[in-house]
This record gives C-alpha cells, structure tokens and sequence, in this order.
C-alpha cells in the first residue's frame, strides 16, 4: 500500500459485513438509524447486539455492536498493517484530511447534535457547541508543528531531537462529552501518524460510532476503526501485545485498572481522570459580574464534566449576600428538563449507574445534617415522569470533611464554603487527592496570581474557569491523571523521542 493511495484513500471500498447486504462508496450519505463496528474501513456487526437508553425518557435507543476479542484483534491488526504506509503520509497531507473530516462533521451538525443529546441528555444548545468545540479541534491540530530541534551543532557533529510516531493507539472516550473527547485524541494520533481506535463508552456508543463512520470517506483503511461493546471491551485493549499506546479519560479509579493492564506490555498511556476543582472567590469581586459565568461552570452539562466547579469558596465577609444571589440566579435561570426544549439548562444524568451515585449523594443532606441553600429535594419516583433529572442544589458551608466536599458528586449538587484568610483557603484547596483544575476570582491580579501559582492543579484560571482551547496542554496532578493531552504537549504523547546523532567526520 503506498503511501499516495493512503494518503488519496484509493485502497479498499467500504463494505458491509457479517450479513449486511451491499456495499458502500466512500461518499455514500450518513444514516443514523443502524450502528455498527468500523474495522478496516468495514462496516461490520456481532452476532450480540446491545442498546442504552435515553436518559431523559429511560426509552431504549438503537441496537449496537457487543464487540469479541476477534473484533478486536482484527482492527489491531488492520491497524498495524496501515501504520506504517499511513506514518510515510506527509504531514501536510495527513493535515489536510483532519481539515477534510472537519468538514464532514460539520455537514452533519444536526444530526450529531440530535444523535448526543438523544444518547447523552443536554440541552441541544450544549451538544452544537460540543460539536463546534470538536471540528475546531481538528481544524487546529491539522496545522500544529513539531519540528525537528538541532540541540548541538558543531565541526565534528549535529545532534537532531525529532519525534516519531508510536503505532497503534486506542483512544478510550467517557460518556461525558463522547464527541469532543474522541476527536481529541484522533487529531493528535493521526496528524502525528499513528492509526487508532476508539473505544466509545457503553453508556454513549453512538455518536462515536457514526463518526469513525464518516471517516471512512476521508482516511484509508486501517487508520480510523472503532468498536462498540461491554465492560470487557476495555481490558482487551489494555492488554493487547500490539497496541502501543493507550489514551484514556475517565474516573480515577477505572484510570489505575487502565495503567496496571497496560503495564505488561509497556504500553504508554495518557490518563485523564477526575476532578474536584476549587473556585476561590475573593472579598473584593464584583458578584453582579462573576455570579451567572460561576453558575455555568458549577452547573453545565448537569455538572458532568471534571472540571466543573465542585467547591466553591466564598470570602466571609461577602459570603451570606453571595450565597444568596448565587442561588436566585440558578433558581430562575437553569431550568431542569430534556434536552430537546431549548429553555432548559439543566440535562438528566446520563446514566443509571451516575444516577444511583448522585441519588446517594443527595440522600446525605438528610443523613448528615447539612443545610440546603437551594433543592435539596430527592427525585420523586412516584410520579409518571420518566428520566434521570435532580434538581440544582447548593449545600451551604458543609464541614470540610464531609463527602459533598471531599468526593467529586458528578451531578448538579455544590457546596459553598466560607473562609477567611488566603494562606487558609489554599490549603484548604489542595487538600485533596485530586489536582484537575481551580481558579481564583479576584480584581486585584497581582493577589490572584500569586494564590494561583500556589494551587496543585493541572490547569489553574485568574478570573474564570473551563476555558480550553486545542493549543494548550490539559492534564492533571496527583490522582486526577498521568500526562497531558492536547497542544504541542499533546503531540508528543503519541510519539517517541529520539535523538539523531550526525557525525560529519569518519
């Protein structure tokens, strides 16, 4: 396979397999009433098929593949088989087609925003911006530079540091934000030169499935497969021989089984994991400003994102009006419903495991005693009403010791906390197993950045919170993850360095 026809996609047409009658052309339209395997630019079934369900009704959505070790180590091995002819590719041109699929998605924005908020529960506004968020992401990739550094010179030799891709990658994606997080980690593979394969969460497995899909009219065979399955998908990749590198976002928890299965195989792994950022907000801001953009990051996508906002501490001495005008604000702005009506905010949660999760979070306001500034109220089960919806809550000043502030709910449940001086809020801030995110909230810049610069956390923000962006580095200290994704940084995670040493006499 040469490297033009990889890089042209003129090998192998896309077939239908396992008893699905016809075959494909790469430009054929996109359905999104079946789902299946893409492996080797196949569209292929199994013999068990599996559904998940909308969150918000609990009605069964489409039937997906259940995914064997065969499938598995048939799309490790036609990725193998493509890496080398698709590393060969000039990166101009591999560049190009992530542009190509850019566009490609964003001619199905409509459809891939109805399909995420039918699998995952947000407001449809919420999805377009995920897939918005998604093509940019390709976009910027496709143009990113990692050159060729001469670290020494001299009359009797040059030493080169340059970076080579890895191989085959498997690119693991939560159900969180099941679109973005996939092309997160399929723009830095392929533009480096790595094939991939993505993994979608059981809980979310269709959006991603339908992408790898469109793929198949940009990249040849072998580049770009996914599988759909079970619980024992995961551990198949993990500790598969010949994948080589394993990116993964998730808990912190499933993080560790990741890292511990992909150690026999010194495979390398970016782990992203969880979160419980702190948001510190000082005596002196102005609350009228900062109180919607807060609620935001406290409360998007129904708090199911790692760097949500998970506690919130306010200065003593604007505390009480703060807490107040914090809650008014989520009270009459965020309204709770499906996310097919564009007046709601606030999503169900995904899924009925989160679901139970956040279910017992909300069965501690009563069991421990802490005080409900706003919601509090548990779902009511009785009634007709379908779906896994909470209402927005705020715990007011709970003890630093309690669950609500040491654990990450993962669900539209916050604590507000009240503190008194800087030195005592960031430790307080950094005592936690995790280190994802946090900010500090302040218009005097110079106190800010210095109480910034203290925070253990991956990403620190001055004056807002969950800003990203394709060029910066994202990742996390302590249990909140084990590499960085994204930017430069994020292209060298799927490639090796190595240093060439030019001798120029014999």
């Amino acid at each position: 396979m040469s490297p033009a026809a990889i890089a042209n996609g003129t090998t192998n047409g896309a077939k239908e397999t396992n008893g699905i009658n016809g075959v494909n052309e790469h430009s054929h339209k996109l359905q999104f009433e079946k789902y299946y395997n893409i492996i080797n630019n196949e569209l292929t079934t199994t013999s068990k098929t599996r559904h998940n369900i909308n969150p918000a009704t609990t009605q069964p959505n489409a039937e997906v593949p259940v995914s064997t070790q065969d499938d598995v180590d048939r799309a490790v091995a036609a990725a193998r088989a493509a890496f080398k002819p698709w590393a060969k590719v000039p990166v101009e041109e591999r560049g190009q087609k992530l542009r190509d699929y850019a566009d490609a998605i964003e001619s199905y924005t409509d459809d891939f925003a109805k399909l995420l908020t039918l699998e995952q529960g947000k407001p449809l506004a919420q999805s377009m911006q995920e897939i918005g968020m998604a093509t940019t992401w390709l976009r910027a990739f496709s143009t990113m530079k990692l050159p060729e550094e001469i670290v020494e010179d001299s009359e009797d030799r040059q030493v080169i540091n340059r970076y080579t891709p890895l191989g085959v990658a498997c690119g693991i994606v939560p159900w969180n934000y099941p679109i973005l997080l996939a092309m997160g980690k399929v723009a830095p593979a392929l533009y480096t030169g790595n094939t991939i394969i993505i993994k979608p969460s059981p809980y979310t497995p269709y959006c991603d499935l339908k992408l790898v899909e469109l793929g198949m009219q940009i990249f040849p065979p072998g580049v770009l497969q996914a599988l759909s399955g079970e619980e024992d998908l995961g551990p198949m990749f993990t500790t598969h021989p010949d994948i080589d590198k394993i990116a993964f976002t998730g808990s912190s928890a499933t993080g560790k089984k990741v890292m511990a299965a992909s150690a026999p195989t010194l495979k390398r792994v970016t782990l992203e994991l969880g979160g419980n950022d702190p948001a510190i907000i000082c005596d002196d801001v102005d609350m009228e400003k900062i109180i919607p953009k807060l609620a935001i990051v406290s409360f998007l996508c129904c708090s199911q994102i790692c760097m949500m906002i998970k506690r919130l501490y306010v200065h003593s001495s604007i505390y009480d009006q703060f807490v107040a005008a914090f809650c008014a604000h989520v009270r009459e702005n965020f309204k709770v419903g499906p996310g097919t009506d564009p007046d709601n905010f606030i999503g169900p949660v995904q899924n009925s495991m989160q679901y139970a999760k956040v279910k017992d979070m909300y069965s501690q306001i009563a069991a421990q005693g802490w005080k409900p500034a706003l919601g509090g109220d548990m779902p009511d089960e009785t009634t007709s009403s379908k779906g896994y919806f909470f209402t927005p809550t705020v715990i007011d000043n709970p003890p630093e010791d309690s669950r609500i502030v040491t654990e990450e709910p993962f669900g539209p449940i916050l604590p507000i906390l009240k503190w008194e001086h800087d030195d005592e809020v960031i430790a307080r801030a950094n005592d936690s197993k995790m280190g994802l995110g946090a900010s500090v909230w302040s218009t005097d810049l110079e106190r800010a950045t210095a109480m910034a610069k203290q925070i253990e956390a991956g990403t620190v923000w001055v004056n807002s919170h969950f800003e990203v962006a394709p060029g910066i580095p994202f990742g996390g200290h302590k249990w909140s993850g084990i590499g960085t994704e994204w930017g430069v940084n994020g292209l060298k995670a799927y490639c090796n360095s190595q240093s060439l040493w030019l001798k120029k006499r014999l």
